[in-house]
């Protein structure tokens, strides 16, 4: 019975306050657009926006799958090249010396300036989407990976060395579990840098999907109906970020409990002090 309210409250605690800050941007909204007199073409209340979305639902959905589908191959993708790079930079500090540098300055490439090279080389098809979706993506997986890697205590690395560990019994005992959490922290950044790739990539040049969508509505001047798509395009990457971080838990227990009970600890000592 402790436990079930313990889980209770801590499930209020972490969905009650952005609701709560959530229904009241979108009240103050509402009064601004109704009290301030604002034009629907400039700035629509959320009520008309609610309403587009409920009116345009097949649309939005058929658009939206496009721009999912892309999304997460993209994303896919990103975590082989963002995991694949991290080990191998952190295979010997030769190859780090040789390769940091350049992930770093890959980072410094626009992408606008690369998108119109992929739809020449690639077409119109899904291949330069989930390209672009990948350049944008990985930088924050592999960068969290490489730290994580570096986390792993190196007591516990000396030890496994004396007992004559191999280099995989090394990585798999000590610098995987210390770099998983490191992990998740990237994979949560990049869920939201996949959803602004993939509708970069379709403004690049596609003949359908969300950014596609924008496209076409900014050149109608239909503002409600692009803030239709702009909350759809939110949403998407709101539960990419919560299915994630649901992953997280699932797959690290032993650290999800670990960050709670920290943040109860500290919870006490504010509450003493006080």
């Amino acid at each position: 019975m402790f436990a079930r309210g313990t889980r209770s409250r801590r499930i209020a605690a972490a969905v009650l306050p952005p609701l709560l800050f959530a229904i009241f941007v979108l009240g103050a909204w509402q009064l601004y657009t109704v009290v301030g007199d604002i034009k629907e073409s400039t700035l629509p209340p959320p009520t008309d926006i609610a309403k587009s979305i409920w009116e345009n639902r097949d649309l939005l959905i058929e658009n939206a799958w496009v721009t999912i589908k892309e999304i997460l191959i993209g994303f896919f993708f990103a975590i082989l090249l963002g995991v694949g790079l991290a080990v191998l930079i952190r295979s010997s500090r030769t190859v780090e010396r040789a390769i940091y540098p350049w992930l770093v300055v890959s980072q410094m490439v626009p992408i606008p300036a690369i998108a119109p090279l992929l739809i020449i080389w690639f077409g119109f098809e899904m291949q330069p989407k989930v390209i672009v979706i990948v350049l944008v993506s990985f930088f924050p997986i592999a960068v969290n990976t490489i730290d994580g890697l570096r986390a792993a205590e190196p007591e516990l690395l000396n030890l496994l060395k004396t007992l004559k560990a191999n280099s995989w019994q090394r990585f798999r005992k000590a610098q995987l579990p210390a770099a998983l959490p490191f992990l998740f922290s990237g994979l949560k950044v990049a869920a939201a840098l996949s959803v602004i790739g993939a509708v970069f990539a379709e403004w690049v040049g596609a003949s359908e999907g969300l950014g596609y969508l924008i496209l076409v509505l900014n050149n109608q001047t239909a503002t409600t109906d692009m803030f239709a798509v702009i909350f759809t395009l939110a949403l998407i990457g709101i539960l990419l970020f919560l299915l994630v971080s649901l992953l997280e838990r699932l797959l690290l227990p032993w650290y999800y409990e670990s960050r709670q009970t920290e943040g109860e600890g500290l919870h006490l000592e504010v509450e003493e002090g006080a």
